[in-house]
């Protein structure tokens, strides 16, 4: 009894921990969801002014134009869905079927509140003379950048227990990279503006949050002694 107590506690703390921080990654995501509705005038200014910038620089640099476009690739959905079905695959065969379900749902569950969220907004695209690549579809917020977040997020919870402390930081510091590379490569390209890769950082990572807090409640419901991966 006073086992299934102290657990129940560490549960309860978990728990309001982790609406907590849900709460605190939504919030910013709300605020900006409402200056992009309303148009606000200094996000506009921002925006507009940080892609023109970088999209001048990027087409003036062509070694760079052809790293955007390389980080872009990488960043792209059938890079995500070859790789989460070759680790749910290798997750089920080493009968981690939670696991395996967490990856599946937490991926594709973004995929789907990205669509959602972008159909609420209707954002257009940026428009250039000569665009770099042609993409289709709406703006806000960046897929890209949320799958980014969703699946470097997802990969570290998964084999974070797996690394030893300094392919830890390895590991974290090869995800920032990626996830500051690919957001970038879109403002870059002039598909997306900042505003647009912003807002897919923090949906990305509330998503990560609440699909996790989720999995948690259900790993919860084991009985003591179960295995588990993360």
């Amino acid at each position: 009894m006073k086992f299934r107590a102290s657990s129940d506690a560490r549960f309860g703390v978990r728990s309001v921990l982790a609406l907590v921080a849900l709460t605190i990654v939504a919030v910013p995501f709300g605020v900006l969801l409402l200056l992009v509705r309303a148009r606000w005038g200094p996000l506009l200014s921002v925006d507009n002014g940080v892609r023109e910038e970088l999209y001048r620089y990027t087409v003036e640099h062509p070694v760079f134009a052809m790293a955007m476009k390389t980080m872009s690739t990488v960043g792209s959905t059938p890079v995500y869905l070859t790789v989460f079905a070759f680790v749910a695959g290798w997750l089920l065969h080493r009968r981690h079927p939670r696991s395996a379900a967490f990856a599946v749902v937490t991926v594709a569950g973004s995929a789907v509140l990205n669509a959602m969220v972008k159909r609420a907004v209707q954002r257009a695209r940026p428009v250039v003379t000569d665009p770099l690549t042609t993409v289709t579809g709406l703006s806000f917020p960046s897929g890209h950048a949320q799958s980014a977040v969703v699946t470097y997020a997802t990969l570290l919870l998964l084999f974070w227990s797996l690394l030893r402390s300094m392919w830890r930081r390895v590991a974290v510091s090869v995800a920032a990279v990626m996830v500051l590379g690919i957001g970038l490569s879109r403002v870059a390209l002039s598909v997306h503006y900042v505003s647009d890769v912003f807002a897919g950082y923090v949906l990305g990572m509330a998503w990560v949050v609440a699909t996790t807090a989720l999995f948690h409640t259900w790993i919860q419901e084991l009985r003591p002694g179960v295995h588990r991966t993360w």
